[in-house]
């Protein structure tokens, strides 16, 4: 089994793929509860200072990652706001959701390109395979969040929650 992402674009979308070594219940939940989430989203050196969370179809989540690494010179103490809307739920496959650039408010950022998810939760072998299908209004919107790092976020995110699992199912 593999633990490296696998990614790729298709005109307007990202399609990610990874494996993870837990039980679908249990990697479906860290993307669904806050408890889980404020200790691996977001890329390393940044915190989830707030992370709120109605998780039903038309709930919002909205959050706040923070630069909490002085190695990261400009980044340093930045913080970036998002709000997803949820349009599907079907525990523990899928997660449907539109993904917004937002303000602490949680105002849409209208010069930021909004974002179509779909994850879906596959029960494997080894574990749990999610495939992210992330859908932009044009191929240029997508140049936008991939120019910005997105896809180096996504991976050291990706990362974080490995090690969250990992840490869970030992404590466990």
């Amino acid at each position: 089994m593999t633990n490296q992402m696998v990614s790729k674009v298709e005109e307007k979308v990202l399609v990610l793929e990874r494996e993870f070594k837990a039980p679908r219940e249990l990697v479906f939940e860290a993307f669904s509860q806050a408890e889980h989430l404020k200790h691996w989203w977001g890329p390393r050196g940044w915190s989830l200072p707030v992370c709120h969370i109605d998780f039903r179809v038309g709930g919002v989540w909205h959050y706040c990652m923070k630069c909490e690494d002085k190695n990261q010179g400009e980044y340093y103490g930045m913080e970036s706001w998002g709000k997803g809307v949820y349009s599907e739920i079907i525990v523990p496959e899928k997660i449907g959701y539109v993904d917004y650039f937002s303000d602490a408010e949680g105002n849409v950022a209208e010069n930021m390109p909004a974002t179509v998810v779909d994850m879906t939760f596959i029960e494997t072998d080894g574990g749990t395979k999610i495939i992210s299908r992330s859908e932009y209004a044009t191929v240029e919107g997508l140049q936008q969040v991939l120019d910005m790092g997105m896809l180096e976020g996504i991976t050291d995110t990706w990362d974080r929650l490995v090690e969250h699992l990992e840490s869970i199912q030992k404590a466990g």
